[in-house]
């Protein structure tokens, strides 16, 4: 069985940093120190060289367009983009083509990672008007949760009959993840704006016409329905200051009913870099106000926020130039996710430890993942060395999404993922990639 080593690490882990040593037995580790001597010639000694040693960042939510979108992306691409970003595992959302709204569908994607992800994986089962037979049949122990649209939806994703939408919540004990935007606050604001623009409005009505009405109509709704049925709720991305008084921080993640994500983009971007980024920073729900952003960190740093994620949604920029109504929503992100918020530490926003604890511990705890999202004895080695004092520059050269194209193109960050440890395999080095290994399918303790 072989034997990794690793030495002289700044180890992060439940909100300590030791100074140390980590070992690996085949996908595991096994032994945690202050000074770890090698077991025999043929273990492998990494020297970290005093960098940091995190858990493998687990994104809870990306779109990675496979099947039926492949020219924008596929779970070979983006994965491996995801790994050279830390990140060691990953959920996806069921609105490829087709959508994964069957369970022979959702196996099929799990087929496909199997064969081509570089790191670990899940998928969420999309739920309908008219699937509530299929979806009862998700198997908690190897299916990441349920993900419905109340907004914004993809072919006939959109939930709208409130009847089936309670009959979903009082009938599964799964994780039920939603977007939550007002389908009807935002047709009305897009028809008032399409009457005096036509198809061409200006980028910067966008968080106009997805308002912090459309969220916030949606996200009550949701938990107050989930309160009614006692349902397991997970209201992804939010974007307003106001969604985040529906949250609380008074009882711990493990004992939440309702829980809440923000993502990258969330944090970075606000109304006013619509001048200069255009459409490419078109997401649904939409980048709001600086008052929106500083209310998300603040939600984030006393926990009534409780996960970091992507939303990785990859389009060509062929796409993406589209005038407003043609370009689609979303862009990708996995590759520059961790280095983004690493940034944020800098500038002195938050701790390495608490980004560890949204974007590594929190996900596994969130979903009850099986042994990874920690760095502890018996869980698989899932790791990522970071190098936070290596500044570096996003150009199109180094761009790693099938795309080809990032909202942070241009952006220097300042650390740099110097490995990647999947199941205890080196996947990402310095620049190279193990193309020979790949992730494993997550399991839940349900």
């Amino acid at each position: 069985m072989k034997k990794i080593l690793i030495k002289n690490a700044q180890i992060v882990n439940e909100h300590t940093i030791l100074k140390g040593d980590l070992l690996i037995e085949g996908e595991y580790i096994v032994e945690i120190g202050k000074s770890i001597s090698p077991k025999d010639a043929q273990t492998q000694i990494i020297d970290a060289e005093e960098k940091f040693l995190i858990p493998g960042v687990i994104d809870e939510q990306v779109h990675f367009r496979e099947p039926g979108l492949t020219h924008k992306a596929d779970i070979a691409s983006e994965s491996k983009a995801a790994v050279a970003g830390g990140i060691t595992s990953f959920i996806e959302m069921p609105n490829t083509v087709p959508q994964a709204t069957t369970q022979k569908l959702l196996e099929n994607k799990f087929k496909i990672a199997a064969k081509s992800s570089y790191a670990n994986y899940s998928f969420m089962f999309g739920g309908t008007n008219d699937n509530l037979k299929e979806l009862l049949k998700t198997n908690p122990k190897n299916v990441a949760g349920i993900k419905l649209f109340l907004g914004s939806s993809t072919g006939n994703m959109l939930v709208d009959d409130e009847k089936v939408l309670e009959k979903i919540f009082s009938s599964t004990d799964m994780l039920i993840s939603v977007h939550c935007e007002d389908e009807a606050t935002i047709k009305k604001n897009l028809a008032t704006q399409k009457s005096i623009f036509g198809d061409d409005i200006p980028i910067e009505l966008h968080p106009k016409i997805r308002s912090e009405e459309a969220c916030y109509i949606s996200s009550s709704k949701a938990i107050a329905l989930a309160k009614k049925t006692d349902a397991r709720l997970h209201v992804f991305h939010l974007s307003t200051a106001k969604e985040t008084e529906l949250f609380t921080n008074k009882i711990p993640l493990e004992e939440k009913k309702i829980t809440a994500e923000v993502c990258i983009h969330h944090l970075w971007f606000d109304d006013t870099d619509y001048e200069k980024k255009g459409t490419l920073i078109k997401w649904n729900p939409a980048v709001k106000t600086k008052k929106d952003q500083d209310a998300l960190w603040e939600a984030l740093l006393d926990d009534r926020i409780d996960v970091i994620a992507t939303d990785h949604a990859p389009h060509t920029i062929e796409e993406k130039e589209n005038v407003y109504t043609k370009a689609p929503s979303g862009g990708p992100l996995v590759q520059h996710g961790l280095v983004a918020m690493l940034k944020k530490h800098h500038e002195g926003k938050i701790s390495i430890e608490k980004i560890v604890e949204k974007m590594c511990h929190n996900p596994a705890k969130l979903f009850k993942i099986e042994k990874r999202g920690f760095i502890k004895e018996g869980y698989y080695a899932d790791l990522v060395l970071v190098d936070i004092s290596s500044p570096w520059t996003v150009t199109k050269e180094n761009i790693l999404y099938k795309c080809g194209w990032s909202p942070f193109e241009g952006t220097t960050f300042l650390s740099k993922i110097s490995r990647t440890f999947v199941n205890g395999n080196l996947v990402y080095n310095q620049g190279r990639f193990n193309d020979d290994i790949k992730g494993k399918r997550l399991l839940f303790n349900r």
